[in-house]
């Protein structure tokens, strides 16, 4: 074998294509390309990102246009529990809203969560275990969370109400054995 001859596949030159790749290569080529890129996208997204505000989810008919008003308290029940229907959510809780802190509570009478949806209003009371037999208001027009275990005889079952921090602070600061029950709001 001598310098400058090669033989079949010992040889070290390019292999040439014999044309340019189709349309349809070059198709899926870039089909991949831009959904490895998308998941790429999604998959290292903050943590916060969502929706923009407004935005109507997958699936459903679009947001109106215009800005979202603003408002600095919750008033009212969020917008899924307006329709009364806001068991129905997908997961069932709700987002805290700005300016409340979530606080879970066992109530005395675990067959009234059955009545409390989340998106409800209810009043928190609580009874002191020792002293008189008095009950105090603890929080007026609670916004219901979440309902924890609503069948469960255990009493593991719970609430999970949005309350402002100085509401917050007295339910947590209940002397232990003192038993919470609510009135539901409409």
């Amino acid at each position: 074998m001598g310098f400058g001859r090669t033989v079949g596949e010992r040889s070290l030159r390019p292999v040439r294509w014999r044309g340019r790749p189709g349309a349809g290569p070059l198709l899926r080529a870039g089909l991949v390309a831009t959904l490895l890129g998308l998941a790429a996208t999604v998959l290292y997204a903050p943590p916060g990102c969502g929706p923009a505000p407004g935005a109507a989810p997958a699936g459903t008919a679009s947001a109106p246009a215009g800005p979202a008003p603003a408002s600095s308290a919750p008033t009212g029940p969020p917008p899924a529990a307006a329709d009364g229907g806001a068991g129905d959510r997908a997961g069932g809780a709700l987002p805290l809203p700005g300016g409340t802190v979530g606080v879970p509570v066992r109530l005395a009478e675990p067959a009234a969560l059955a009545v409390v949806r989340p998106g409800s209003r209810v009043d928190l009371l609580a009874l002191p275990a020792a002293g008189p037999a008095t009950t105090v208001l603890l929080a007026s027009r609670a916004l219901v969370l979440d309902v924890v275990g609503a069948g469960d005889l255990d009493g593991s079952s719970a609430l999970y109400l949005a309350l402002a921090p100085p509401q917050a602070e007295r339910v947590v600061g209940q002397p232990e054995g003192s038993r919470f029950a609510v009135i539901v709001r409409g």
